[in-house]
């Protein structure tokens, strides 16, 4: 299942309803993400995070990532996902991703958690905006980023 929306997540209940879904499992791997305190401007200076905004194109975002999740059931037998995606102004420390996977097994829970996470960095239609008390600008796509999607063609 998946949900963009810009109310907050529980954890604690998200992972109750993943584990009613996913039925007889032998393991749930849940990732949270969260807004970073510190902001980059051109990897030289370092300045506190005020805000992070994000938005997306809705239908098509949601039409992404069910087809990241399609992706990550084509290579592990999973029993259950479920990813939460905020949108609208956050603050440090705020949650802003929630992803829960579930399988008999608890390697495909981890290596399916990881490709989903992996494929929503670098491949989902959402846009950030960080702010801080100097500046503020659109955040692009990191080397690591699509470095650990790439990591994927050969597994």
């Amino acid at each position: 299942m998946i949900s963009i929306q810009k109310e907050d997540f529980d954890v604690g209940n998200e992972y109750k309803l993943l584990k009613i879904k996913a039925g007889d499992a032998g393991a749930i791997v849940i990732f949270t993400g969260l807004v970073r305190e510190i902001y980059n401007l051109d990897d030289q200076c370092v300045e506190p995070v005020k805000s992070l905004y994000l938005e997306h194109y809705p239908g098509m975002t949601e039409k992404s990532l069910q087809a990241i999740i399609g992706k990550a059931n084509d290579k592990w037998t999973l029993l259950g996902t479920r990813i939460i995606h905020r949108i609208g102004e956050l603050k440090p420390s705020d949650q802003i991703v929630f992803l829960g996977t579930s399988s008999t097994h608890r390697q495909n829970a981890f290596d399916a958690a990881q490709f989903i996470m992996d494929h929503l960095k670098s491949e989902a239609p959402f846009w950030k905006k960080q702010s801080s008390k100097l500046n503020s600008e659109w955040v692009e796509s990191r080397v690591s980023d699509t470095d650990a999607l790439d990591s994927w063609r050969d597994r």
